[in-house]
């Protein structure tokens, strides 16, 4: 799972936001490889109850093990150790007797992409006022963003500060009120008003949401200034040790970057310490206007003389694929409706060796949870759905994804992208369920916002598991993985999560705080590996919910809906 924000997940808010201020944060838990090794606290040892004879748990298990190997050096997106994973799941399709629903009658989807890499040769970030140069250290003070567009990038312009760039006239909130912003360099910070509802803030703080708005105005580069609450959850110097990491945008059939922004020539973020370099020689100091944003009050500006910035970018193309196969719906008017499983295949590849549960471990990131048991679940639902007879009036894909943790590639390119003659009407998201205590519960995120929510409700009847709200709903994960994609291409999406009532009788092992250290210790670190206590028992019920559902929605005489008056319906459903 790619992203982060607020307490009380500081440290996931700052890794949950792939659409936040960094395409795909989840990458900064990487350092160089001779960082020092971290001690954290470990979490007490638990047992893990007896799943021994349980068939399909000890399915889901071989399946993480293979896929959390060593062997296959963190997944990471554009590897060989992804593509090791690609082949593993296809070969797994295949013995189930799935269909292939990639390309060209393969079990293949090739995902077109492009890889950025920032280069510190030539990267600039200079303020020009009042007859003096100020210029900012290249990783200690700011870091340019890659440069899909060109490899060498530069601009000096006036600069406008527009606050947090939020333009929301349904709310009564407009950042950009009586700026002009044409030929010039927005500064802003990250975020969004806490005034705002849960969902509607997760929209507006998210990165792309603020540069598309920007450059629609008229602006030429961006500056985004870190506040102390981003550096709570994430400290400026994490994302600074892996500023040599790729990023990836998707590539379109011309060769270009997908959702790039060329009007935008040079994207720069600035650490929360330099903030008061970029607002010098004027009477407003960073203190006051973070203090503003807080409680709501932040007004955009101009500042005097201008800012030079540079970017320096190593650019190369690159395919990557998403592994499709599909159980045919048996109606014949309905078969053309899908409903598509999601579980992203990728994670982050290798790092800084770190101890993340008192184990010294290497530096292989293998993501045993984040989420080669996502996709192990999503594959044990396939084979209870392909035994089933007969079949589903609908037709169900189940999609192994690249790319997730580079900004949901892998999805956004199906959810655009469907299987020829297929129409997608709902999605199931499985990633990063942090199965490590017995629950009685799983939460479906995302649920309430259209019909899956009673979809959910009699599915859990039917197998007998409860079903407990969104545990962290200021979070907003339902914006923060793979069906998001889906969520803005209209189709209404359930994410599926791990529970949060104890099993214990006792109460000693309490799935919320197994979670919370998940968070803490092993989220992106080298200690995300097989040996963590797994509750296998649980994936097993997990993956009987999940195919549930998709009996469910596969066989109901209506296709999955919108609730009226949702904000996401109304912002990306209308033309459905």
């Amino acid at each position: 799972m790619s992203l982060a924000r607020a307490a009380p997940l500081r440290l996931l808010a700052a890794c949950l936001a792939p659409l936040l201020l960094l395409p795909a944060c989840k990458r900064e838990a990487d350092a160089p490889a001779d960082a020092p090794v971290a001690e954290v606290p470990q979490l007490p040892p638990a047992p893990t109850d007896d799943w021994s004879s349980n068939p399909a748990a000890l399915r889901i298990q071989a399946d993480v093990k293979a896929l959390a190997d060593d062997a296959l050096q963190g997944r990471e997106t554009g590897t060989p150790g992804y593509d090791r994973a690609a082949d593993y799941v296809a070969k797994h399709y295949l013995a189930l007797g799935l269909r292939p629903a990639g390309d060209d009658g393969g079990f293949f989807q090739r995902v077109p992409l492009l890889r950025a890499t920032r280069l510190r040769e030539g990267a600039q970030l200079e303020i020009r006022r009042n007859g003096r140069r100020i210029a900012l250290r290249f990783r200690d003070q700011f870091l340019p963003q890659p440069d899909f567009n060109a490899p060498r990038a530069q601009i000096e312009a006036p600069a406008v500060f527009v606050g947090q760039g939020v333009h929301a006239p349904e709310l009564g909130h407009d950042d950009f009120a009586g700026l002009d912003l044409r030929g010039k360099i927005a500064v802003l910070f990250g975020g969004a008003p806490a005034a705002f509802d849960h969902d509607r803030r997760a929209f507006h703080a998210a990165l792309p949401e603020k540069l598309r708005a920007i450059a629609a105005r008229g602006a030429v580069g961006a500056v985004l200034i870190n506040t102390p609450e981003d550096e709570a959850g994430l400290p400026w110097s994490r994302g600074a040790d892996a500023w040599q990491r790729p990023w990836m945008r998707l590539r379109d059939e011309a060769g270009k970057p997908v959702d790039a922004l060329p009007q935008l020539r040079v994207v720069a973020q600035v650490a929360a310490a330099a903030a008061d370099l970029v607002f010098a020689d004027q009477p407003r100091m960073s203190a006051e206007l973070f203090d503003q944003a807080r409680r709501g009050t932040l007004k955009g500006f101009a500042l005097p003389g201008t800012l030079a910035l540079a970017s320096r970018s190593r650019i190369d193309a690159l395919d990557s694929r998403n592994v499709l196969a599909a159980l045919p719906g048996g109606d014949q008017a309905l078969a053309r409706e899908h409903m598509v499983y999601t579980a992203h295949l990728d994670h982050i590849g290798t790092g800084a060796a770190a101890k993340g549960d008192g184990r010294l471990v290497d530096n292989i990131y293998n993501g045993a949870i984040d989420n080669a048991l996502g996709v192990a679940i999503m594959l044990e639902s396939a084979r209870v759905l392909a035994a089933a007879k007969p079949p589903a009036k609908r037709s169900l894909l189940f999609a192994a994804l690249a790319g997730e943790e580079k900004g949901l590639l892998g999805a956004q390119w199906l959810a655009t992208h469907p299987p020829a003659g297929a129409t997608f009407v709902a999605n199931l998201n499985l990633d990063m369920p942090v199965l490590m205590a017995p629950s009685t519960d799983v939460a479906g995120i995302g649920a309430e916002h259209s019909s899956l929510q009673d979809t959910l409700a009699g599915a859990a009847k039917d197998i007998g598991v409860t079903v407990s709200p969104d545990p962290f709903p200021e979070e907003t994960a339902f914006q923060r993985s793979d069906q998001y994609a889906f969520v803005r291409a209209g189709i209404p999406a359930l994410y599926l999560v791990g529970g949060v009532t104890p099993a214990d009788a006792d109460k000693t092992r309490d799935p919320k705080v197994a979670l919370r250290y998940y968070l803490r210790n092993c989220y992106h670190q080298p200690c995300d590996d097989a040996a963590q206590p797994i509750q296998y028992g649980d994936a097993e019920r997990m993956a009987r919910l999940s195919a549930r559902i998709g009996r469910r929605v596969g066989d109901a005489a209506q296709a999955p809906r919108w609730k009226p008056g949702d904000f996401f319906a109304a912002r990306f459903a209308a033309g459905r």
